[in-house]
């Protein structure tokens, strides 16, 4: 474990990694509170657009852990940034929670349901056949096609609900226009990370829980890949896949202990 304890900053991924719904999974307290007293530069990722930065603080609170919202980075800002770089100053259509639209606001892009730029699909609970029919329509016309990420299903207390790929889909099959979407696996959401911490890659290592989104994400970007056994992926399913990350522990917990 000497190598990843000799990083200068870590990107983890949450669901999985940090927590589970609202548990905090085990070795967590211990690995945060080792990045804070030993100054090690840290991020948190996620897929999701439903939060921002500033709520998922507060819900790592409500679980007993204190993280500013600074250390925070989502689908949703990474999302924003994107067109925001591809076209500042345009509109967008938006199916997705109040977090998706302050992300965009604060870049800039703003709300359009007549003649967008962008058609943007995140999660989202108010899903609607009049909105789906909408998002159709104006992509026929020409707006672009983006996702905030291409997770198909997302973990709840009973189960699993759709997510934005699943979403999304609907879309796709009837303009027949594919999608881009910005979360993981794509590399632009650990690049956003590295920018974030000011760090090189070979200085940080990515944490997380997934296989086909958080490892091979860390591997097109070219940092140290830690996939934990605390969320989706067994040690069974990782011969499943091509390739394989650097470090396999059962969780955080195990960068720091003896």
């Amino acid at each position: 474990m000497e190598n990843i304890r000799n990083k200068l900053g870590f990107i983890c991924d949450m669901d999985g990694v940090i927590y589970h719904g609202n548990k905090i999974l085990d070795g967590v307290t211990e690995f945060i509170t080792w990045m804070q007293d030993n100054d090690k530069k840290f991020v948190f990722l996620t897929n999701s657009s439903e939060r921002t930065p500033q709520e998922l603080s507060m819900k790592l609170e409500r679980m007993g852990l204190h993280i500013t919202a600074d250390h925070f980075y989502t689908s949703a800002m990474a999302t924003a940034e994107f067109l925001h770089s591809q076209k500042p100053d345009s509109t967008a259509y938006v199916i997705g929670e109040a977090a998706l639209i302050k992300a965009l606001y604060d870049k800039g892009i703003y709300m359009n349901d007549v003649n967008p730029d962008y058609v943007v699909v995140g999660e989202t609970s108010t899903y609607s056949f009049e909105k789906v029919t909408k998002a159709i329509n104006l992509v026929l016309k020409g707006a672009k096609l983006i996702g905030t990420n291409p997770d198909i299903t997302g973990p709840v207390e009973n189960g699993i609900c759709p997510a934005t790929g699943a979403l999304i889909a609907p879309i796709e099959i009837a303009t027949g226009k594919k999608a881009y979407f910005v979360g993981k696996p794509n590399p632009l959401m650990l690049r956003h990370g590295l920018r974030k911490l000011n760090c090189h890659s070979q200085d940080i290592a990515f944490i997380g829980d997934r296989m086909d989104t958080d490892i091979i994400a860390g591997i097109e970007s070219n940092v140290d890949t830690v996939l934990v056994l605390s969320g989706v992926t067994s040690m069974e399913e990782i011969s499943n896949f091509p390739y394989r990350p650097r470090y396999i522990l059962n969780n955080v917990g195990e960068i720091v202990a003896n």
